[in-house]
């Protein structure tokens, strides 16, 4: 007897799931969590939330008219069986790789993409957008916002509710919630839920919404008031939601598809406003690994299918994030006064070290980057020394707040600017590009950049000494070059950089951790023949004018090099030569910056190809300045 075809093979776009039973989409949830499982083991990826969205995903597709509906996934991280789903399945193997499938939802690779996301809270926003468009007649459906328990919690999403709550507009919100486990009792409503909504007359969803937890067996309501009162923070009362004018359904079994199929197709059929569904999820779901590790597989490297175990590589030199974390602990060792903040990223950015060791001194405030600058503002304020630390990508949601909040009171709020420059799988949305650029453009800043982790030790306790304003350092992601750590961070003298080899012929003068390159291009240098100085600048703001002054005077051309975009620390050093009158001189100068462009995911070293910033490129630049050229097959 031959094998039955899975039914995933015959997925080529979700208009073939409309054609499948319940049943069958209740099978095929299966088959697709397990080709996801197989898919992540030999890419890496954001698993567990992926995971968390299967049967979700197969029933929002199996309702709504996509791509003609607009299905926005929040952040991105659990969009992977909607690649699967939209035909992309056969390029799975290439997710989060360089000139692959992009970890998150990306407009230009599918017109089931309908909005691009990496950073949380947006999809409410946008999906609303697509509801104005619909009604004022360009050609799109109902556009439905897939967005989590934690993204909800960024301010953005809220401003969304309550704009689109009190416009009115026919709308799909799926809160998928995913921090609490689905207890017996809430599981056990399926079969109560699937009946109330097929069977019971519906003359609103406000009103089922509001009756359908009292239909319930005791135990049954009992766990639903429970999940419910998450949202409304009362037991029995209405949920912030419907006070903002959606109406709620919920909480559902968001794993359970014969209870999702009903609810999702009374909603489409009769829904004439916003209506928000509160779906309760496993993050993991199906693979217990996952499901019982700490963190869910939130991102995971190429693992072993059977046993869960990752492979990764080991390390050759701590990583930078680790010895920030490490720095910053001995320094708050030293000075009770110093506090850490972070938002939703404690082992991300190393404060879980600060944290274990003084864990009244930390402060989680979730995905709210805005609310943490000020706060830290309004402890800088009360005399505390507070480091603030956020991936360089996320400070740009909170820059507002850095200008009014900080740097125009002039308050010294220190922070610790991880994952800058590019870094790697999670592409063009996570690369830290532009803060020196939006940073060192503002009064009462000074801002530094690590050359290599010894570097940033000392920078932790330059910032830890300084209260006389703002201060940011930035670093990179990953480990670092291996030089040997100091006992102690040693407060730098501000706005000096350091020379770390002699020349004659050229300067290369670095900002930041392309100083290990920016070395390796000096090597390439003299094996064509010239003399090279290289320095560190260290700080962006105050520059170093004496140390350029120097470089400028002793030799015949000026590189500067950073992993930055431009109008960076580059920009600076033009700037202030072209107010001194010194562009004229006989030192030709050269900047390399980040091109003016967005670049695709690959790995680091890749993507600093594409941007032309590596060693030979560096070495070619400089010598091209001093009328030379690189000789092919050069080192």
């Amino acid at each position: 007897m031959a094998t039955p075809t899975p039914l995933l093979d015959k997925v080529q776009s979700p208009s073939d799931l409309r054609r499948m039973s319940d049943d069958e989409l209740y099978a095929l949830a299966h088959e697709v969590r397990c080709d996801l499982i197989e898919s992540v083991s030999q890419t890496g990826g954001h698993l567990g939330s992926s995971l968390g969205v299967v049967e979700l995903t197969v029933a929002l597709h199996a309702v709504f008219n996509t791509p003609y509906d607009k299905l926005i996934w929040d952040v991105g991280h659990q969009c992977y069986p909607h690649k699967m789903l939209t035909g992309r399945r056969g390029r799975m193997n290439s997710l989060r790789q360089g000139g692959g499938l992009s970890g998150f939802t990306k407009r230009s690779e599918s017109d089931y993409d309908p909005f691009g996301a990496a950073h949380s809270s947006t999809s409410i926003s946008a999906g609303f957008g697509f509801c104005v468009a619909r009604d004022l007649g360009e050609a799109t459906g109902d556009a439905v916002a897939v967005i989590g328990d934690g993204a909800i919690s960024g301010g953005m999403a809220y401003e969304a509710l309550n704009n689109a709550g009190a416009d009115g507009r026919r709308m799909f919100v799926i809160l998928n919630d995913n921090e609490m486990s689905i207890a017996p009792p809430v599981g056990a409503m399926s079969n109560y839920m699937s009946g109330l909504y097929e069977n019971t007359p519906f003359r609103t969803l406000q009103e089922i919404a509001e009756g359908f937890v009292r239909n319930l067996p005791d135990p049954m309501r009992l766990g639903a008031e429970r999940a419910r009162s998450l949202v409304t923070g009362v037991e029995g009362g209405p949920t912030l939601f419907e006070n903002l004018g959606f109406s709620y359904i919920g909480p559902i079994d968001g794993h359970d598809i014969h209870q999702l199929l009903p609810v999702l197709r009374a909603a489409k059929t009769r829904a004439d406003g916003p209506v928000l569904i509160h779906c309760l999820t496993v993050k993991g779901k199906g693979y217990a690994p996952a499901e019982t590790s700490a963190d869910k597989y939130h991102g995971v490297s190429k693992f072993d299918v059977g046993t869960g175990a990752q492979f990764k590589s080991k390390p050759n030199a701590p990583s930078y994030t680790s010895v920030f974390g490490r720095a910053l602990t001995a320094e708050a060792d030293r000075d009770s006064k110093i506090v850490g903040i972070t938002a939703a990223m404690p082992s991300g950015t190393g404060i879980n070290l600060l944290q274990e060791a003084h864990p009244t001194r930390v402060f989680d405030v979730g995905i709210a980057e805005q609310h943490g600058v000020t706060f830290a503002a309004g402890l800088a304020a009360s005399g505390l020394k507070p480091f603030c630390a956020i991936y360089s990508t996320f400070l740009q949601r909170a820059y507002d707040q850095i200008v009014h909040d900080v740097a125009l009171q002039n308050l010294p709020v220190r922070f610790a600017i991880d994952r800058a420059g590019l870094v790697g799988a999670d592409g063009a949305t996570h690369a830290g590009s532009f803060d020196v650029s939006y940073l060192a453009n503002l009064p009462n800043f000074t801002v530094m950049a690590a050359g290599d982790e010894a570097e940033l030790v000392h920078m932790v306790a330059t910032a830890a000494a300084h209260d006389d304003g703002p201060i940011a350092f930035r670093y990179p992601r990953g480990e670092g070059v291996g030089v040997d750590l100091p006992k102690a961070g040693i407060p730098l003298p501000l706005g000096k950089g350091r020379v770390v080899r002699q020349g004659s012929d050229l300067a290369i003068l670095s900002f930041g951790a392309h100083l290990c390159e920016c070395m390796s291009a000096a090597a390439i240098i003299e094996a064509n023949g010239a003399s090279v100085t290289v320095a560190d600048a260290r700080f962006a703001k105050p520059l170093d004018t004496d140390l350029i002054t120097q470089l400028l005077r002793h030799h015949k051309a000026l590189v500067t090099v950073e992993q930055g975009a431009q109008g960076g620390f580059g920009a600076h050093v033009l700037h202030w030569l072209a107010q001194e009158g010194r562009l004229d001189g006989g030192c030709a100068i050269r900047t390399m910056t980040l091109p003016d462009r967005f670049i695709d995911q690959a790995t680091p070293a890749q993507m600093y190809e594409e941007a032309g910033l590596t060693a030979v490129d560096i070495a070619a630049t400089s010598l091209q300045a001093i009328g030379a050229q690189l000789v092919a097959g050069t080192p």
